[in-house]
C-alpha cells in the first residue's frame, strides 16, 4: 500500500454507512502519547525519554502533528464512506500523557470535538503518574473536558516499586486520588502484582491501600516480562526469579477477594468496577469490537474489519505528517472468520460473556467439558452465554483455545 493512499474501504464499510450516512453507534478514540520521564524495567511500550527524540518528534511539537493526524484520518474515513455521529470515549495513554502541560491535553480534545462531536456523557480518560500531576493541573484537565484520570500505582510496597523502576513516592497515591476527586474526575487505580521478590503480604499491602483511597475502579494486571526488556535482561542474568504460575494465580484470588469484598466487581478478567457506570467504556469498545482511532506513534485503529498501525518512531511519525501523510506502517482487512474468532478471544473476558451462538458449531462441545471443570457458570450457559467461574479467569487463555477451531 502507498503511503500517501487512503485505506481501503472494506464490504463492511459500504454496508455499514451506505451513503456515507453517520454512524450511529458512535467512535472511541485512543491518542498515544509516548514519552516516559524515565523507562521501567519491565515496559515494552512505544515510550521514549526525551533524550531518545530528535527532529520532529519532540514532546513541544507532539500535540499538532496528533492534531494534523487526526485531520487525516477523518480525510481518510470520508474517503471510504465512513463517518462517525459522535465520539463516545477518548482515552491518552502512554507512556506518561500528563508529561504533557494539561493544556496540551485539553487543546488536543478540542482539536477532536472540533471534528466530531463529543457525546454529552463521553467518557474522556488521561493516563497519569502520582508524581506527574498537581492539583492545578488536575483541575485544568477537568475544566477542559476530561472526565476520568487513571493512576499507574502499581505497588504501595516501595521495593516491589524499586524493582520495576518506578519514581513515585507511594504515600502520594492519596493526595492525588483526593486532588482529582476534588476536581470532579472518576478516578482509576492500576496495580501490577506478580513482580519477582513480591509477597502475597505485599500484594495484600497494596490492594488495601488502593481501596482505601475509595477508588470505584481498580485494575490489576500480572507482570508479563517481555523478552526485549531491561527486567527480561535481569532474568537471563539470573538478578531476578522468574514468575510463578501458581503464585501469580493466589495474588490474582487474593485481589479478587479484596475487591469484592470492598464493593467492586470484576467485569474483565484484570478490571474491576464497583458499578456498571463505573466501567472503563473504553476498554469495553476495544472488547465488544467497536470501531476506534488510534492516533500516535505505533497507535492502532479499527473500522470494520480493517486495522492499520503507524510508525513507531515520533521523529519518522512526524516527518510522514510534515509531507500531508497518514503515517500507517502496515494495514490488513480481517475477513469474516478472523473476526468471528477474536470475538471469542475478546467478549469471554468480559462478565458479560459471549453468546453460545458466536462459538463455531465444531468446538460447541468443549462448552460442557469446561462447565463440568467449574471454567464457565453453569446458570449462564443454561440461559445461552458464556460467562467465565474465577478459577476460569485464571486459566482464560486455556478456555479460549478449545472454543476456537
Amino acid at each position: 500500500m502507498a503511503e500517501a493512499a487512503p485505506l481501503a474501504p472494506t464490504a463492511l464499510d459500504d454496508a455499514a454507512a451506505a451513503g456515507g450516512r453517520p454512524d450511529p453507534h458512535g467512535l472511541s478514540v485512543y491518542i498515544h502519547v509516548p514519552f516516559c520521564a524515565v523507562r521501567c524495567g519491565y515496559c515494552d511500550f512505544n515510550t521514549y525519554t526525551a533524550t531518545e527524540l530528535g527532529g520532529g518528534g519532540s514532546q513541544r511539537e507532539y500535540p499538532a502533528n496528533a492534531m494534523r493526524e487526526m485531520d487525516l484520518v477523518l480525510a481518510d474515513d470520508r474517503a471510504a464512506g465512513v463517518e462517525y455521529e459522535r465520539v463516545d470515549t477518548v482515552f491518552f495513554g502512554g507512556g506518561t500523557p500528563t508529561l504533557l502541560p494539561a493544556e496540551d491535553l485539553v487543546a488536543m480534545l478540542s482539536h477532536l470535538r472540533s471534528l466530531i462531536p463529543l457525546a454529552e456523557d463521553a467518557e474522556v480518560t488521561a493516563e497519569a503518574n502520582p508524581d506527574s500531576v498537581s492539583r492545578e493541573s488536575l483541575a485544568r484537565l477537568a475544566e477542559g473536558g476530561i472526565t476520568r484520570v487513571s493512576f499507574g500505582m502499581q505497588s504501595a510496597v516501595r521495593s516491589v516499586l524499586a524493582t520495576l523502576d518506578r519514581t513515585h513516592d507511594p504515600e502520594r497515591v492519596p493526595q492525588v486520588v483526593a486532588w482529582a476527586r476534588e476536581a470532579g474526575l472518576e478516578v482509576s487505580l492500576d496495580l501490577i502484582y506478580g513482580t519477582p521478590g513480591e509477597t502475597l503480604a505485599d500484594v495484600e499491602t497494596s490492594v488495601r491501600a488502593a481501596l482505601a483511597c475509595g477508588v470505584d475502579h481498580l485494575s490489576a494486571y500480572s507482570l508479563i516480562i517481555e523478552g526485549n526488556t531491561a527486567m527480561a535482561r535481569q532474568l537471563r542474568r539470573g538478578e531476578l526469579a522468574e514468575p510463578d504460575g501458581d503464585d501469580m494465580a493466589d495474588k490474582y484470588e487474593l485481589i479478587d477477594d479484596l475487591a469484592t469484598a470492598a464493593g467492586l466487581s470484576w467485569y474483565e478478567v484484570s478490571n474491576f468496577a464497583r458499578t456498571p457506570a463505573h466501567r472503563s467504556r473504553h476498554n469495553l469498545a476495544y472488547w465488544r469490537g467497536a470501531d476506534w482511532w488510534g492516533i500516535g506513534p505505533g497507535a492502532h485503529r479499527h473500522r470494520r474489519g480493517m486495522r492499520a498501525w503507524n510508525v513507531k518512531h515520533p521523529s519518522r511519525y512526524a516527518g510522514m505528517l510534515d509531507q500531508g501523510t497518514l503515517p500507517v506502517a502496515e494495514s490488513e482487512t480481517l475477513d469474516d472468520g478472523t473476526r468471528a474468532l477474536e470475538r471469542i478471544l475478546l467478549e469471554l473476558r468480559i462478565a458479560d460473556g459471549l453468546p453460545i451462538t458466536a462459538v463455531p458449531e465444531e468446538t460447541r462441545d468443549q462448552i460442557g467439558v469446561h462447565v463440568r471443570r467449574g471454567h464457565l457458570d453453569p446458570a449462564a450457559a443454561q440461559d445461552g452465554r458464556l460467562v467465565l467461574t474465577r478459577s476460569g479467569r485464571l486459566l482464560a487463555d486455556a478456555v479460549i483455545r478449545d472454543l476456537v477451531p
